[in-house]
């Protein structure tokens, strides 16, 4: 069967022999203009690329000022000015010529290029598929002159002109415009989405520049707007020109670090985000040898290296700056050069992770604490009525950054951990409540709180700062992440002084009295003269307060130390008031010229130390505070006030049933009769107060002290003596899959 021309050109199949008969296609050489058009399309893929190629010449310039127009996203007009050395007028013939550059001579000066542009490709290609004109004028010229350049080669700016540069009117320094951007690559332009959207990437390079380019002031705008989207100095440092561009959220968390290791022949330095910040996605500004690239593997590893200290979800941001030996860079890897390949890429990457772990691990040295000047109900006069308005929780002011995507866990991970859900003691019968409730010592009422109209001042003493790095040194980390992600479970041993936290999977016995001096003490140093004032309607007498510490003092030692006790409150109050205006001003501890004491410091809002442990705390500030050394009297005074503030440790139970399920506490009285009767009337009342201090206490705990402790304890390793795992939800499992 015979098939017809008309057969084969409808797309029939061809018989075997006829595929062979044909002869092999010539292989021909493309023409110059396919050739540049294909070299062009890929070095200019995008406007952020012909401008990226742009800004770096103009840098090369030894430019100071870089200005530069975008319209429709760069595909109509893309124009930079600035003022550098301008272009020589025997040079403009051939500027637009492939491989034309004052940068390289040989090959090997690859190995030792240290500018930004050394190709000569990117006029070239941008010729190819662009209008580009280019006005140009050097110190030494008496004029500007005007280029227009099409396919590499000077074209005439009319129909019917010379091709020759023009003279014109023009500052020192070049001026590039790029117009109709892929004219002549329709299938390029289509594949463009908006203008905003490429917009949007130019203004991410011009930032990156603009961050790195020390001592060139960069601006940019849309043609046409008076407003500039990004406009920075010369003279701004690196952090100032990343709190223009990405905001002082940004700047006001960063750390800086640097790093140099002769054996793999680098230096990086840079600015890191600290733990408390994170956003959804990394930002990492890299500059290698100057020059903006990309990374994948030094991304990772960064983002490893945040995983530890990031919750779940967040990612940091980071600019950095590394400078390798020339020598062992090949820079020439990629049209665009967004990536440069180097030796030893793993071991440098690796030293640059350990320096930004060293400096994480600091992390309290860039901590938010959020502080306050509080003052309780009290008469004074110096308080202005306008003033007194409630103050808002210390929680309140601070971002919340919104929740990662929930991820179902592993049953052995499915724990509760929100404290607002129903607990196991809502089940339980309210045996007591009833008497607790009906107790009239119990309070109901709080104190009330006011604005202080004095400003938070900076603490510059280098004994509180030197303090301050004691305590950081100190910390440990894994603890200090488990106070950080607690979760209270309840009180359990007001005597010892012992509760129970939840942190993540495992269950904790806290002696909390430990807990609560040290946390106090850090509070006193990280609110060292911005503290609180507690207020007395009624000035109290020092010397009688002394005096009562001493006779409970005296009462409880041992006589191995021989002490003239009599003398011991008038010594001690000689002391406070010789001190008076220094505890007035940096603890707002202040005492009357007649010897009364007039307000103690507030450490945190909500918890009122027991003042029956004031007397005592008065009579140790003077033999157990150094007052001659200043950093020795500083540290001695603040653990004295931890102790006064630590929480208070309540007596034993009685053997005595309290409030039993069955009887009342008449029913309780009526079964005794005379002076047992009122002997047991008193024991009860004792017990109610015991009852309503508990309560007290389990609310402390809950609702003030513990999240005050997720929020700025920085445990240290005294600590780890006070917090005992009881339970670890992975292990019981592994005992009930072995039964």
């Amino acid at each position: 069967m015979m098939q017809s021309s008309e057969d084969f050109s409808r797309g029939s199949k061809r018989k075997a022999e006829d595929a062979i008969s044909q002869s092999p296609k010539r292989i021909k050489a493309l023409d110059q203009d396919v050739v540049n058009k294909i070299a062009a399309g890929e070095i200019i893929v995008a406007p952020v690329h012909a401008l990226k190629e742009l800004i770096e010449n103009a840098v090369d310039a030894g430019s100071t000022a870089v200005e530069i127009a975008v319209k429709d996203g760069g595909l109509k007009l893309l124009q930079i000015t600035d003022n550098g050395h301008g272009i020589h007028r025997e040079d403009l013939s051939i500027l637009c010529e492939r491989f034309t550059t004052s940068k390289l001579k040989t090959f090997e000066d690859l190995t030792t290029v240290g500018t930004y542009g050394f190709r000569g490709e990117a006029l070239a290609s941008i010729s190819h598929i662009a209008h580009l004109t280019i006005t140009t004028k050097t110190a030494d010229s008496s004029c500007a002159w005007r280029a227009h350049y099409g396919d590499g080669k000077l074209v005439p700016a009319k129909p019917g002109q010379s091709s020759d540069p023009k003279p014109t009117a023009g500052r020192g320094g070049t001026q590039i415009t790029v117009e109709d951007l892929f004219y002549n690559v329709p299938s390029r332009q289509r594949a463009f989405r908006s203008p905003s959207e490429e917009y949007a990437k130019i203004l991410d390079v011009v930032g990156r520049y603009a961050i790195h380019c020390s001592g060139v002031a960069l601006s940019c705008k849309k043609h046409g707007d008076a407003a500039m989207s990004i406009s920075t100095p010369s003279s701004a440092s690196t952090i100032e020109s990343i709190r223009q561009i990405h905001g002082s959220t940004i700047a006001n968390e960063l750390l800086k670090f640097d790093c140099s290791d002769e054996r793999w022949g680098f230096e990086a330095s840079g600015w890191s985000s600290n733990a408390n910040y994170h956003i959804k996605k990394t930002t990492l500004i890299l500059f290698i040898n100057h020059r903006s690239v990309e990374s994948s593997t030094m991304k990772k590893a960064l983002e490893q290296t945040y995983s530890a200290y990031l919750p779940k979800g967040g990612h940091p941001f980071i600019y950095l700056s590394v400078n390798v030996d020339p020598q062992r860079v090949d820079v020439n890897v990629h049209p665009t050069k967004r990536e440069v390949n180097f030796l030893n890429e793993d071991e440098i990457t690796e030293s640059i992770c350990a320096s930004i772990r060293e400096k994480l691990a600091q992390v309290d040295t860039s901590r938010t604490f959020t502080t306050q000047s509080l003052l309780p109900h009290g008469n004074r006069p110096s308080l202005p009525a306008h003033t007194r308005t409630s103050h808002p929780t210390a929680n309140a002011t601070q971002s919340r950054q919104p929740p990662a995507t929930p991820v179902k866990p592993h049953e052995n991970n499915l724990v509760r951990t929100d404290p607002n859900t129903r607990k196991i003691t809502s089940m339980l019968p309210p045996s007591n409540k009833s008497l607790v409730s009906s107790s009239p010592l119990r309070t109901t009422t709080g104190p009330d709180y006011f604005h202080s109209p004095r400003m938070r001042t900076e603490c510059r003493l280098s004994s509180i700062k030197t303090l301050r790095a004691a305590v950081r040194n100190d910390m440990h980390a894994s603890l200090t992440e488990t106070f950080a992600c607690l979760t209270y479970v309840g009180l359990v041993d007001p005597y010892r002084r012992l509760a129970a936290i939840q942190s993540g999977v495992k269950l904790f016995l806290v002696d909390y009295g430990l807990v609560s001096t040290e946390y106090f003490y850090q509070l006193g140093l990280a609110d060292f003269g911005n503290f609180g004032t507690i207020v007395f309607e009624k000035p109290l007498d020092i010397r009688a307060l002394i005096r009562a510490g001493v006779e409970h003092e005296q009462g409880n030692s041992k006589g191995n130390v021989e002490v003239e006790w009599d003398r011991v409150p008038d010594t001690v109050t000689r002391q406070l008031l010789s001190r008076k205006k220094m505890l007035a001003e940096y603890f707002n501890l202040e005492i009357s010229l007649e010897g009364e004491l007039l307000s103690l410091p507030l450490l945190l809002k909500a918890y009122t130390p027991s003042l029956a442990r004031l007397p005592r705390f008065l009579m140790r500030l003077g033999p157990c505070v150094e007052w001659d050394d200043e950093t020795g009297c500083f540290q001695t005074f603040l653990r004295e006030l931890a102790r006064f503030y630590a929480m208070e440790q309540l007596p034993p139970y009685s053997t005595m049933k309290v409030g039993k399920e069955s009887e009342s506490l008449d029913t309780v009285m009526a079964d005794h009769d005379g002076g047992q009767a009122v002997g047991n009337e008193e024991e009860m009342v004792q017990e109610q107060a015991m009852a309503v201090k508990r309560t007290e206490m389990e609310r402390t705990l809950e609702h003030v002290f513990f999240p005050a402790l997720r929020a700025r304890l920085v445990a240290t390793r005294g600590l780890l003596k006070g917090v005992v795992e009881v339970a670890d939800l992975k292990g019981l499992y592994r005992v009930f899959e072995r039964c």
